[in-house]
């Protein structure tokens, strides 16, 4: 099949699971609920920065959602996975494991901590991080001296893992707690598109050490900006309340900082926004999975793509929805986002990979063939929960 006639093919079936209409975007916000009325007695009280009522129901309901022992909202999701690494004691000249397939907030905050992003490949099965890819590079390219993990090859330390949850679709987490176990290093999960999905029954960003969300305009749930940390851990909540509030200490009315903190709070005003999205999340993940069924059934006996689907052991939110080309042809890629777009349909590829960056490119990695192959497969379609009937 030639480019223009698979771009033709994959036009129509997207076609045919949308609604009437000329334009749709990748992802937008929906606000049907009493975000206005949240807004509304936030401005009234006078409190819309990061001290108020709204940030600590806010915080409660995300515990109460995801099964998390605490919540602690900050300005973003990066915000949230850099106080997760710093947690997690991750610092200058450490190696983190990454994904190569990942949005580029996962890397940049392994670098803001002053460490070195180490690449690893996907999973066909999840598009996440593949444990067990993952675990024979470690076997050969990881040895233990004085105690810590190193990468052979570099001499730093190799100090955490952290998948990320691609799309929304859980990656293997019990494989990947395996692995970590065998070499060693904590779980930091990045759930920042996740919110809503379920591993084995149990909610993403809950399995680690430390779990970190997102809450931006274009996520399933937003407060315009946010993220929050997530762990089980006492000491470890306190620790990142501390942190994100500038590390001020109980000192009365003087200004007593015993650390450098970082201003990563959540604002009130945008906790009273998001505090009314959590009130509705269980129905746009019911859309959200409804669309995701529309666009499978559109490409029901599609040679050219298909539709991709979590394994049965997770719960997806299905964030977005990705079709897989059946060729991995890049230009074909292209060819069929261009044609998607040029008919108004806001389609976008998968994130270009981080090894391919400049700034990561001298970066450790493994092999990345499957990566790379998804990179050339991967066309994400229209997903706002709206777009569902």
């Amino acid at each position: 099949m030639g480019h223009d006639e698979l771009a033709r093919e994959v036009l129509e079936r997207v076609r045919r699971a949308l609604p009437p209409g000329e334009s749709f975007s990748l992802h937008e916000p929906t606000f049907e609920g009493r975000e206005r009325e949240f807004l509304a007695r936030c401005i009234d009280t006078g409190w819309v920065s990061t001290a108020g009522r709204y940030v600590d129901e806010f915080e409660a309901r995300l515990s109460e959602l995801t099964g998390a022992a605490y919540a602690v909202a900050t300005v973003n999701g990066t915000a949230a996975l850099h106080v997760c690494l710093r947690l997690a004691g991750v610092g200058p000249g450490d190696e983190v494991i990454v994904p190569a397939l990942s949005f580029v907030a996962t890397a940049n905050a392994v670098a803001y901590c002053g460490a070195v992003p180490h690449f690893a490949d996907a999973s066909e099965e999840t598009l996440g991080l593949d444990p067990q890819r993952l675990a024979a590079h470690l076997a050969i390219a990881a040895g233990r001296r004085g105690g810590e993990l190193v990468n052979l090859a570099t001499g730093r330390t190799l100090r955490a893992v952290v998948p990320m949850h691609t799309f929304g679709h859980p990656a293997d987490l019990d494989a990947l707690a395996a692995a970590c176990r065998e070499f060693g290093l904590p779980l930091i999960e990045d759930a920042a598109e996740s919110l809503g999905s379920l591993y084995r029954g149990a909610h993403t960003g809950t399995r680690g050490l430390l779990g970190a969300l997102s809450f931006n305009g274009n996520k399933i749930v937003t407060t315009g900006g946010g993220g929050a940390v997530l762990t089980g851990s006492r000491e470890l909540a306190a620790a990142a309340r501390h942190l994100t509030t500038t590390a001020r200490t109980a000192a009365g009315w003087e200004f007593v900082h015993d650390e450098v903190g970082y201003n990563y709070r959540m604002p009130n005003v945008n906790a009273a926004l998001g505090l009314a999205q959590l009130e509705r999340l269980p129905q746009l993940v019911e859309r959200k999975r409804a669309l995701a069924a529309r666009y499978r059934g559109a490409f029901e006996g599609c040679a050219a793509a298909r539709v991709f689907e979590p394994p049965g052991y997770s719960e997806s939110n299905h964030w977005l929805t990705a079709v897989l080309l059946e060729t991995d042809d890049m230009a074909a890629r292209d060819a069929v986002l261009k044609a998607l777009n040029d008919a108004g349909i806001g389609a976008r590829p998968a994130w270009r990979l981080m090894h391919r960056l400049p700034m990561y490119r001298e970066c450790p990695r493994m092999e990345l063939s499957v990566a790379e192959r998804l990179e050339r497969k991967i066309v994400n379609l229209p997903s706002s929960a709206h777009l569902a009937p």
